[in-house]
């Protein structure tokens, strides 16, 4: 493999990354299936409505598009794809003239198409769903995703003798086989939980039929007193947080002396139909409790990504609600939304798919199952981003008969769970009714959920890149608690942003004063605080870990081993419930 080879594949690798995750918004699709959103709608008749009142303008539109073919098919034109596609990078599709012009074609067409789209003057939420269809159907027919075209099904079918096409046929037949019906990112045996993956040093110390509490060991002489609890999202497997060495946020916040404790919610079946937010709640303040008791501490913080985050969100507020918000020592919310607006700003794709009657229909496919199954959700975030997640794996899987790169984090994607149906119900109701932007207006374990109670230290991140939780999306949550928020905005996505190591040398995130006691509030609009926001070169992890030391009560002696009396340690880290399938 050549050194441009390696660094393609590098960055193939990092934007597959970035659209690997949940999103609560998307919980309605998972239980109806994708194949839904790909028939005609309402949307896509309003722009054909509006397109067909002003005629002028569609007849201009074409004819450019005809001189453009014309132009194309006499090798006149300049038009060619972004230096940044990759689909289009071997030489031949510019070195042999048939396959320039082909490519040429496709990107005017590409180009004709958004042409419209915008003519139309669609408002925002007819825009994002009309348009997720056009940009499906024009990256399906991409000129790379043909076989008989595809110089790299070429070149692997000469080069095989022809055993690449046996492969590709092969693993298409298995990917078909089985949900998620989308080509494979990851081999089911490039990593191992326990040997490869989920490796920091622990032991889980309590258990319930809900899920463990791993302890992790520590590593310094000296211990901030206040643990930290990691509060996954409860679509995934908790490991995200402690991937390969290196890339292990446990490993790296254990080494700065935390005392690390990590949530791993057990993968429900129809029997656990009746789990809903109360009761994950309850199992999460218990866990926060015994991280405490173990601890000898009077305060835990909590770390929370995703749909952990809302979890945590409301948790906190039951604890401000009954007063005993002083058992926590600080938030993290990475990559949450907590609201769900869907005005248009920064609402993206996801928002926009969501309506009143899909969320209804999704509701009882589920209760009607008793779960939502992790395998269909992966399906739906495929479709999002299927340059990334669809046809660049068809090309590598499929024309070219290659098994796809080993990636830890596609592997965590690929390594589902599912969600029982009451827990679905509440997240799609509090998405629907934006109940946590609404005080009082949802509620958890019998109080009443106002986040601007919630008034200790949080930490936010979001991914500029994100689009899934969009990061203006993430920022209301500035707006909404009521403590000294630190916003940080990471330049990767939704995982990338997470996974995001010191020596990382392209890491960057970005800061702007205010949200803290020595300054202003961060101001109501998020482009307001990308004006005064400066970048910071590194990784936001450092950040973090000075942050979370200001508030984790001074240092202590470590004890010499985990758990307490109350909590003997059991199976050894990763547990028993990450293994369940």
């Amino acid at each position: 493999m050549t050194s441009d080879q390696a660094g393609r594949r590098a960055e193939n690798l990092d934007d597959a990354a970035e659209t690997a995750a949940s999103l609560d918004l998307l919980l309605s699709d998972a239980a109806l299936g994708m194949l839904r959103r790909f028939r005609p709608d309402s949307s896509l008749l309003r722009f054909g409505w509006n397109l067909a009142r002003q005629p002028g303008r569609v007849a201009r539109r074409a004819g450019r598009f005809a001189t453009d073919l014309g132009s194309i098919a006499a090798g006149r034109s300049s038009i060619a794809p972004s230096p940044r596609d990759r689909r289009f990078a071997d030489e031949a599709w510019t070195g042999n003239p048939l396959l320039r012009r082909i490519v040429q074609g496709y990107v005017a067409g590409g180009a004709f198409a958004e042409a419209l789209l915008a003519d139309a003057g669609l408002d925002w939420r007819d825009t994002e769903r009309s348009g997720f269809l056009l940009r499906n159907i024009v990256d399906a027919l991409a000129p790379s995703n043909n076989p008989l075209l595809s110089p790299l099904a070429w070149k692997a079918l000469i080069d095989t003798g022809g055993l690449s096409a046996v492969r590709g046929l092969r693993a298409l037949a298995s990917d078909l086989a089985t949900s998620p019906r989308i080509p494979a990112m990851v081999a089911p045996d490039a990593f191992e939980v326990g040997r490869d993956l989920a490796v920091s040093p622990g032991a889980v110390v309590r258990r319930t039929e809900i899920c463990e509490l791993i302890q992790y060991e520590p590593v310094t002489s000296q211990v901030h007193r206040f643990p930290l609890v990691i509060v996954p999202p409860m679509i995934n497997k908790f490991y995200v947080t402690d991937l390969a060495p290196g890339r292990s946020m446990v490993e790296y916040l254990v080494s700065q002396g935390h005392q690390v404790f990590a949530i791993s919610w057990r993968n429900p079946d129809a029997r656990h139909r009746d789990w809903d937010l109360n009761a994950y709640g309850r199992a999460m303040a218990e866990s926060l409790d015994a991280a405490r008791t173990i601890c000898g501490a009077e305060k835990a913080s909590i770390c929370s990504l995703c749909s952990g985050g809302i979890l945590s969100s409301m948790v906190a507020a039951h604890l401000a609600a009954t007063g005993q918000q002083d058992q926590i020592a600080s938030l993290y919310l990475g990559v949450t939304v907590l609201d769900q607006a869907t005005d248009g700003t920064g609402a993206g794709t996801a928002a926009a798919l969501a309506d009143d009657r899909t969320a209804a229909l999704a509701v009882a496919a589920s209760r009607a199952r008793g779960y939502l199954d992790g395998r269909t959700l992966a399906e739906v975030f495929a479709w999002l981003r299927p340059n990334d997640l669809i046809w660049n794996y068809w090309v590598n899987n499929y024309l070219q008969g290659k098994t796809p790169p080993p990636f830890d984090i596609l592997y965590w994607n690929a390594d589902t769970t599912r969600m029982p149906a009451a827990l679905h119900r509440d997240f799609i109701d509090i998405a629907m009714n934006r109940a946590l932007a609404k005080p009082d207006a949802a509620a958890m374990l019998g109080s009443p959920v106002d986040l601007s109670r919630v008034t200790v230290d949080a930490y936010v991140v979001a991914g500029i890149a994100d689009h899934l939780c969009p990061w203006q999306s993430c920022y209301r949550s500035t707006q909404l608690l009521g403590g000294d928020v630190r916003f940080v905005l990471s330049t990767s996505g939704h995982i990338a942003s997470m996974i995001n190591p010191p020596d990382n040398p392209k890491a960057r995130f970005q800061v702007a004063p205010g949200g803290d006691a020595a300054g202003a509030r961060h101001p109501a609009g998020p482009r307001d605080w990308l004006r005064a926001a400066q970048t910071v070169s590194g990784s936001w992890w450092p950040d973090y870990s000075a942050w979370l030391a200001e508030r984790s009560g001074g240092q202590r002696d470590r004890r010499g081993r985990l758990g307490r009396k109350e909590f003997q340690p059991m199976e050894p880290a990763p547990g028993l419930y990450v293994l369940d399938r």
